[in-house]
């Protein structure tokens, strides 16, 4: 297992780029799933690898429901990541979760529906748990970061991931309140199912740009989203710096790194090698 750290980042609406990143290049990333959504930034910042991608496409061309997330994940995967932090932006459902807050993710609903959300199948079926869906380790070092940055945060959210591309109904969000969701979005899923199946330590925090639509009288559109990310810009930034300076010198073994030990079903007599294929990446460890 790799000692050292080859962090990925995944970054949403106001975070196109990583300051400090020093030999930069742009390279075009080849999967078996489709094209991602960009070209891999590839660099370092002190002696930390970074990988970063931006998950809408640099200006923002790819709508939520057309992301390829299985193209993304896998081309992190390819270009070495160890780990993945994602960055989102996202609504509240809670009042003492504002704008300008940055939450933590610790779990989520999934109700998307239009989305492919595994990377096996027939001829290699496999069943990851998602009972405790992020890494911990990564989790409480971002919500450390923040707060060394003097950002204002909230841990141990949960998000619920919406279709869109539309913004919620009033009933929808209220709905989602009484289900326990603290944050709403719409990227994190299957993002955070992949990145599990490809044994990559994930993630997530959002950056709160409104209320949703539960409030009385409020509503929420692209302009006030857009305007709070350009708020939530430069702590976002020095957020991530501040998180890849902090890394410890070497990267201990995670458990998620060993998530497809106990997921395969499929005899190995009944292995598809044409799926195997294409699993050459996300399960590398397996299958060499």
């Amino acid at each position: 297992m790799a000692s050292e750290w080859c962090i990925g980042i995944i970054g949403g609406s106001g975070l196109y780029n990583i300051e400090g990143l020093k030999d930069e290049q742009w390279i075009a990333i080849e999967t078996p799933w489709g094209d991602p959504s960009d070209e891999v930034l590839c660099g370092s910042i002190e002696d930390v690898k970074v990988r970063f991608l931006p998950r809408h496409g640099r200006g923002h061309p790819i709508s939520p429901s057309d992301l390829n997330s299985r193209a993304n994940i896998d081309a992190l995967k390819r270009a070495g990541c160890t780990d993945i932090l994602a960055m989102s932006a996202i609504g509240s459902l809670r009042e003492q979760i504002e704008p300008g807050r940055f939450a933590v993710v610790e779990q989520f609903i999934d109700r998307t529906s239009r989305r492919e959300n595994t990377f096996f199948g027939s001829g290699f079926v496999t069943h990851v748990s998602m009972a405790d869906p992020v890494c911990p380790r990564l989790s409480d070092m971002a919500a450390k970061a923040i707060a060394a940055c003097k950002g204002k945060v909230a841990v141990r959210a949960t998000y619920l991931a919406m279709e869109g591309p539309q913004f919620s109904t009033r009933a929808e969000s209220l709905m989602y309140r009484q289900w326990g969701a603290d944050v709403i979005g719409m990227t994190a899923m299957p993002e955070a199912k992949l990145a599990r199946e490809a044994e990559l330590p994930y993630a997530l925090v959002g950056m709160t740009t409104d209320y949703d639509c539960w409030r009385e009288g409020e509503s929420v559109d692209v302009a006030q989203v857009v305007a709070q990310m350009q708020a939530n810009g430069e702590l976002a930034r020095d957020m991530v710096a501040r998180f890849i300076a902090d890394l410890p010198a070497k990267r201990e073994p995670s458990p998620i790194d060993f998530a497809l030990d106990d997921a395969v079903i499929t005899a190995p007599e009944e292995h598809d090698p044409a799926a195997l294929a294409r699993l050459d990446a996300v399960a590398s460890r397996l299958l060499n």
